[in-house]
């Protein structure tokens, strides 16, 4: 993993002693991208509560389990002598790499959290096979993987661009972080028409679920891949900052829904009880099953000494230090698996989740079945993800309508006064990246690059920001 994975460059030179990862880490916290976060959905909407957890508060939880998991493992490969050439020094990069990386796993998540992924791919999905755009429609002048990428539009798809191309510092490169890190985050290399991803397939392969690069970003992923000799495979730590997100969404999940009064603690249990009882059908459960005995248990005696003390609330004191319990157990569930999976990782043949079938597994399902169904399936959820739909859909239509044919020999004949206007909306960086990166384009790869300045403008938006243009475009406010 330390020659041909993590490649710091000279770690202390006289004009600045900080490593290339710690250049990272100071350019990621600076920036406004990683700033929104703080206004972004993770699963309840505008909270006006400072508990329930917002994608910034997620991100900052991811980045400490990940650079927990990077240290476990780190000290477990140069104890067990996996790689000789596995320093203490190149632990410490791993360690800084998965910090990064988790704290840039969502900054390209839409507003709204994950349901604006699905309200993007459905307003594409609906509108370019009917929008016209000269002789015919704006599907027709599109190449097939770029119809795709807008059909299968990801947030951690987006969070490529805004780090290597939206996020403009000092040159069109982004935010310059090294490749190492870049890799970390591509948890799927593949194109969206290479998606394939079937859940009843025992051969399924995870890298395949989502795409992992927008067209108009090939050579980003090209030279990526081929600095870090991944070759269409994910990078090793990917599976580990993947192991990272799973254990604080599943649990911040329920300790939130809790908190927000949407799920008894009694129902929490019910559901592990029955999960249990299911899973004793299968013998090859066994870790499993005592895995969640045990968890089920801690969490009794912890509801039950809330009780006995009289705390205030002791639902939320016995749920909130459960989750810790089944934390660590989750990051060791992690660290183990990959040490058990090392040498399939490390040569791009491992094709599951980190987290699947080990000892936690059961109870990591149970989690993320109990928070959907409780969470978000709850009609405050439903209701502000009808509303967000209405936003989405409304300055999709706006900015779509404008761009189309921006920057053509048709635009005077066809721009409205409010085109103009929409236009004029967009943030000035994001204009400054279509010109460099249009120049010398064919017509239609301007086309795409235009649509795709439209769905750059709303992922960067936060879920206040979105709210607050959607009333003011139409005069509500």
């Amino acid at each position: 993993m330390c020659s041909d994975r993590i490649r710091s460059t000279a770690r202390v030179s006289l004009a600045d002693a900080r490593t290339e990862f710690e250049k990272d880490y100071q350019r990621i916290i600076s920036s406004a991208s990683f700033r929104r976060l703080q206004d972004k959905t993770q699963v309840f909407p505008l909270d006006k509560s400072d508990f329930i957890r917002t994608r910034l508060t997620h991100s900052l939880e991811v980045a400490n389990f990940a650079r927990s998991i990077g240290r476990m493992i780190g000290a477990k490969i140069i104890s067990e002598g996996k790689d000789p050439e596995f320093t203490e020094d190149t632990r410490e990069d791993v360690c800084a790499v998965l910090e990064c990386a988790g704290l840039l796993h969502d900054i390209g998540n839409p507003p709204f959290g994950h349901f604006g992924e699905d309200a993007i791919r459905d307003w594409f999905r609906k509108n370019l096979p009917v929008i016209e755009y000269r002789d015919g429609k704006l599907i027709d002048a599109l190449s097939r993987q770029q119809i795709q990428d807008f059909y299968h539009f990801e947030g951690n798809t987006q969070a490529l661009r805004v780090v290597t191309k939206l996020h403009f510092m000092v040159d069109e490169h982004g935010m310059n972080l090294t490749k190492a890190l870049l890799a970390t985050i591509m948890k799927y290399p593949v194109a969206s028409t290479e998606i394939k991803y079937d859940k009843n397939d025992p051969d399924r392969d995870i890298a395949y679920k989502k795409m992992g690069y927008f067209a108009a970003d090939k050579a980003v992923f090209d030279d990526v891949q081929t600095s870090c000799q991944t070759m269409g495979r994910r990078h090793p730590l990917a599976f580990a900052l993947e192991a990272a997100d799973d254990i604080a969404y599943r649990t911040a999940d329920i300790e939130d829904a809790v908190k927000k009064g949407l799920l008894d603690i009694n129902v929490l249990i019910r559901e592990i009880k029955n999960a249990i009882n299911t899973a004793g059908e299968d013998k090859t459960a066994k870790p499993q099953i005592d895995t969640a005995v045990k968890l089920l248990g801690k969490l009794e005696n912890y509801y039950k000494r809330a009780i006995d003390n009289d705390y205030e609330n002791p639902q939320l004191y016995a749920v909130q230090n459960w989750v810790v319990r089944v934390q660590g157990n989750l990051l060791t569930c992690a660290v183990d698996s990959f040490m058990d999976h090392y040498d399939s990782i490390m040569a791009g043949t491992f094709k599951t989740e980190l987290l699947a079938d080990t000892p936690g597994s059961l109870v990591l399902d149970v989690l993320g079945d109990v928070a959907y169904r409780y969470a978000f399936q709850s009609e405050p959820i439903l209701k502000l993800e009808v509303a967000a739909d209405a936003i989405f859909d409304f300055l999709l239509t706006r900015l779509v309508s404008a761009l189309r044919y921006y920057d053509t020999d048709q635009w005077k004949m066809h721009a409205s006064a409010v085109d103009t206007k929409m236009v004029s909306l967009i943030s000035p960086t994001f204009m400054q990246i279509y010109k460099i990166h249009s120049k010398d384009a064919s017509d239609n790869e301007k086309l795409y690059l235009r649509l795709l300045l439209a769905t750059d403008y709303v992922s960067g938006m936060t879920d206040s920001y979105a709210r607050r243009l959607y009333r003011e475009l139409n005069g509500i406010d």
